[in-house]
């Protein structure tokens, strides 16, 4: 069987199974992605403590003036 073939025929057994909108589903979860996630996640910096303890002062202060 030919690659054209095959992909006709995996899309007519899945609309058989799934109908329409679900083989669409399916097939978007197979989007392949990019990139690295782990790396990337831990490049990412977390807040500091002191980044938070600021912005939870700055929250606190504009609820409180919203009162």
């Amino acid at each position: 069987m030919k690659q054209a073939e095959i992909r006709k025929t995996g899309y007519k057994a899945l609309i058989d199974s799934l109908g329409v909108v679900g083989m669409l589903r399916f097939l978007q979860q197979l989007e392949i992605g990019n990139g690295d996630y782990t790396q990337e996640r831990y490049q990412s910096s977390e807040p500091t403590l002191e980044e938070l303890r600021q912005f939870t002062m700055e929250r606190s202060s504009d609820s409180t003036q919203k009162e």
